[in-house]
């Protein structure tokens, strides 16, 4: 089973660019994020036609995440992430496709930092590693997916030097992503490779992409139940190169499941 996360950066505006990824390398489940539309413009039919049905938690202008998985419904199981009714950012959803509990999110940006921004951002967090426990206790097959706006490491930056003082950066944020790998959750890229400078993002601007000056943001996690099924995972560098892409590019898995996960 391949299992991606792709940050779309707009899902209207950059549609072609997502069904042409979807046609080409055809995943099993896509979690994706900043859709920017509200629930009644999210595509469904031009994604049903290319063979995805989906869930999704729309929000004008900002945020939004989605799960598409190929060939059947995913099983809404939650909308939000717990822990605080009053945060109206559409940034958690939740589901359940093929015996795999599948949790896509798009964790704050922060910046700048200090500030209420990066209050919030840490907020989340806390929220995410409180939630993040309970899964586990369930002992399910789970994937904690998306856009975690979080660089942990050095080999995860292409400058550490010049992102020190960044909310993608900063040592409270990488303290808590280490705290909520701790936990029990493999990353599973890093995973595979402890070493190797590897980017999911690339600004803009300066020749980004072009001179491979990236960051490494968007994580695939997975719990104990799911993580001895691992047998690859990677960056889709290619659509990045694409007109008018993202700025980020998919992150796949593939996973080598026991039938009963599947049934």
């Amino acid at each position: 089973m391949k299992i991606a996360t792709y940050n779309v950066n707009g899902i209207n505006g950059r549609l072609t660019v997502l069904l042409r990824w979807l046609r080409e390398d055809r995943p099993d489940i896509v979690c994706l994020q900043e859709l920017k539309t509200v629930d009644e413009s999210f595509p469904r039919k031009e994604l049903r036609r290319a063979g995805y049905e989906a869930v999704w938690h729309g929000q004008k202008s900002w945020n939004g995440v989605a799960i598409l998985a190929k060939g059947t419904l995913p099983l809404l199981t939650r909308r939000g992430l717990p822990g605080d009714p009053d945060d109206t950012h559409s940034r958690y959803i939740e589901a359940v496709v093929d015996g795999l509990l599948i949790g896509c999110l798009y964790l704050p940006n922060g910046n700048p930092a200090p500030g209420p921004k990066f209050d919030y951002k840490l907020r989340w967090f806390q929220r995410l590693q409180a939630y993040a426990a309970e899964l586990l206790e369930l002992e399910v097959p789970a994937l904690l997916i998306g856009d975690y706006n979080v660089m942990p490491t050095d080999l995860d930056v292409y400058a550490p030097e010049r992102w020190r003082d960044d909310a993608l950066f900063r040592p409270e944020v990488r303290a808590a992503y280490a705290e909520l790998v701790g936990q029990g959750w493999v990353d599973a890229v890093r995973h595979l490779y402890p070493e190797e400078r590897i980017y999911t993002f690339w600004k803009y601007w300066r020749n980004s992409f072009e001179r491979d000056a990236g960051l490494r943001i968007d994580h695939v996690l997975l719990s104990p139940a799911v993580a001895p099924c691992l047998r690859s995972a990677g960056v889709r560098r290619r659509p990045r190169g694409w007109e008018h892409a993202s700025d980020h590019a998919p992150v796949m898995v593939e996973l080598d499941l026991p039938k009963a996960a599947g049934q």
